[in-house]
């Protein structure tokens, strides 16, 4: 190390270094509202920094950077979200971890809404991610995702119609 010690730390590594202080925690909220579940978000954060960074990119400041990070862990989740379908269809099973009751409401509020979610498909959770956490357009959306603007909307309609019927106290 005392050889490098004179040299100057390429500025694509001050950059990664920056946004993970700077933005880290933002971007492992995003990926975990994406997925549902924060260890597979610090998965999902950690692989997309790699796949940004790990071809020397030189250029990005640190806000283009989260742009194009976030970007990544958005079509890394739909990849993922269209292999484990795939993989549903041969394994019935799958594995839950034990979950804990809170005692708090507003807690409680969160996990519901993140329990929905969980239960949605990629699109329609990548949909409303991007509406109501990115606050996108439905153009935005569209043009982010690569699909019609009334996909779009139906993927945000059917998402919101999952959450609500799911959500709604009727106080039975």
């Amino acid at each position: 190390m005392a050889g490098r010690a004179g040299l100057e730390r390429p500025q694509w590594e001050r950059v990664v270094t920056e946004l993970v202080a700077e933005r880290g925690d933002a971007l492992l909220r995003y990926a975990a509202l994406l997925c549902g579940d924060r260890d597979e978000a610090a998965d999902l954060v950690q692989d997309s920094l790699v796949k940004t960074f790990g071809r020397l990119r030189n250029g990005f400041g640190v806000e283009s950077a989260e742009a194009y990070v976030r970007r990544v862990i958005l079509n890394s989740h739909l990849d993922g979200g269209r292999r484990r379908s795939r993989w549903r269809r041969v394994a019935p099973l799958e594995y839950v971890p034990e979950q804990h009751e809170s005692e708090a409401p507003a807690v409680d509020t969160r996990l519901d809404l993140h329990e929905e979610l969980r239960k949605l498909t990629p699109r329609e959770r990548a949909c409303l991610v991007l509406r109501y956490y990115d606050d996108l357009t439905v153009a935005a959306i569209a043009d982010t995702l690569g699909i019609s603007q009334g996909t779009v909307k139906r993927y945000l309609s059917d998402g919101l119609a999952k959450m609500a019927i799911a959500l709604a106290d009727d106080g039975t």
